[in-house]
């Protein structure tokens, strides 16, 4: 098994917890899990605002409540491993 690769960031806290704070900040009634580490999450939301949504359209608005984590060279999430949406 390969070693995690390092990951430097200058974030201080809880990025699973920062990440679905920003998440339930941007998705009314969001229940949100967040797993990983060292950069790398997965993250699993269920909210009754997907519905008749497309994933893609869903994923989007995941991805825009946590944009500012991702940015700049020292952002505290490199990568979103897997992402999952689904309805309540």
């Amino acid at each position: 098994m390969e070693p995690v690769s390092e990951h430097l960031t200058d974030f201080e806290g809880s990025v699973p917890d920062a990440i679905a704070t920003c998440i339930r900040t941007a998705i009314d009634g969001a229940e949100v899990e967040v797993t990983g580490g060292a950069g790398h999450y997965s993250i699993i939301v269920t909210s009754n605002v997907f519905a008749g949504k497309s994933s893609l359209d869903s994923q989007r608005m995941v991805y825009g409540a946590i944009s500012h984590l991702m940015k700049g060279e020292r952002a505290p999430v490199h990568a979103v491993d897997s992402l999952r949406t689904q309805v309540a």
